[in-house]
């Protein structure tokens, strides 16, 4: 395949936003609910830890699309996974009190 440094570009672009756009949905509906009882705390942090080294190496590569992507995806999950620990913290408290 043969595409100029501009083309494969925007399809870093395009996949960045992609992607990361895809988490927007999840985010919004944990913020909203505070529901997270679907969410995985091992593979949330798991994958909060990869994204983390993709900006990472985004930042040492110089590579915008990485570094863009990976910096607000990074935040979504981050955000989602400390919400994941608060509430499940919170959850196990009040059904511990109960018993």
């Amino acid at each position: 395949m043969n595409l100029e440094y501009h083309h494969i570009e925007i399809i870093g672009y395009c996949a960045a936003f992609l992607t990361t756009v895809a988490f927007l949905p999840q985010a919004i509906q944990s913020w909203r609910t505070k529901d997270l009882s679907g969410i995985s705390l091992g593979m949330y942090s798991l994958f909060t830890a990869g994204v983390g080294l993709w900006l990472v190496y985004g930042l040492i590569i110089e590579k915008w699309p990485l570094i863009l992507a990976n910096a607000l995806t990074f935040t979504l999950a981050l955000s989602i996974l400390l919400l994941k620990i608060r509430y499940s913290s919170k959850r196990r408290k009040s059904s511990s009190l109960k018993r």
